[in-house]
């Protein structure tokens, strides 16, 4: 349920920045979101992460996989309030990445929590699909 709030709460925000949004289906590796501006000279990739709470997100065990232009993070503090979003462009995300290696699995992490306030609804960061 978190994820489809998420995906679809993001969705919305990007129709009303006048962008053309495509959901891409459940078992696409790395993209959530493909967008295209109205006259067709933009085209964006975006992954949406779904947090419940401020906890650490996960961005998988191989950093080629993460393919996506932006990332858009959701967090739901309760189901019932609004979702927050925060923007981020793929360098934003690497840079702030921890690798973490427990029983020889390999995964990264985002940790800052902090470090997302800067991110919050900065939508601009994407731009305007008109």
């Amino acid at each position: 349920m978190i994820g489809n709030i998420a995906l679809y709460s993001t969705a919305y925000i990007l129709s009303r920045h006048g962008w053309n949004v495509l959901p891409t289906s459940r078992n696409t590796r790395g993209v959530d979101i493909v967008i295209y501006s109205q006259d067709g000279t933009k085209m964006h990739t975006i992954q949406v992460k779904g947090l419940f709470k401020r906890n650490p997100v996960p961005f998988g065990s191989n950093l080629n996989n993460l393919i996506a232009e932006f990332y858009v993070i959701v967090l739901l503090n309760e189901l019932k309030s609004e979702p927050w979003a925060f923007v981020l462009k793929k360098e934003n995300i690497i840079e702030k990445l921890v690798k973490r290696d427990k029983n020889r699995k390999v995964s990264y992490w985002l940790n800052d929590m902090k470090f997302l306030s800067e991110f919050k609804d900065k939508w601009d960061i994407i731009g305007y699909g008109y």
